[in-house]
């Protein structure tokens, strides 16, 4: 085997393995400003985009999230249970569930503004650099998408 052969296959070298080890140390800090909330990380992502854009379809959810309804609906029945998010079918469409903030949920919003800054600080990055990084990295994700 060449040298050149034996380095496209470093474990060190690899941009998934770059991504998965980025994604459990941020996930593990998440975690851990999280947890006086009592929300989990993927909760909060729902959270975030109903705290950015109000209501929304489940459908609608899962496509912001990358999620499909299995692994959305029971995140949603507990978010619902713990009185932070209300389910509501449209009256214009039967199969079509809205979701939205309860006063809870929205209220929820207020503890949670401080978690971007810190987990910035915890990158060890500024913000332009952090913004720039999830930029490049939005784009690698859509591309891997695509290309297949």
């Amino acid at each position: 085997m060449t040298a050149t052969q034996s380095s496209a296959l470093s474990l060190d070298g690899q941009i998934c393995f770059a991504l998965y080890n980025a994604s459990h140390a941020l996930t593990a800090r998440y975690r851990e400003l999280l947890d006086p909330l009592g929300v989990t990380y993927p909760q909060y992502l729902a959270l975030l985009v109903l705290w950015e854009s109000g209501p929304v379809t489940v459908s609608r959810l899962g496509e912001r999230l990358h999620l499909d309804s299995g692994t959305l609906s029971p995140l949603l029945r507990r978010l619902e249970k713990a009185g932070l998010i209300a389910r509501n079918r449209l009256p214009h469409n039967e199969r079509s569930v809205e979701v939205s903030l309860t006063d809870a949920g929205s209220d929820l919003r207020r503890r949670a503004e401080l978690i971007p800054a810190q987990v910035c600080a915890a990158t060890g990055l500024r913000l332009d650099e952090l913004k720039a990084l999830v930029t490049q990295v939005t784009a690698v994700a859509d591309h891997a998408r695509a290309s297949h």
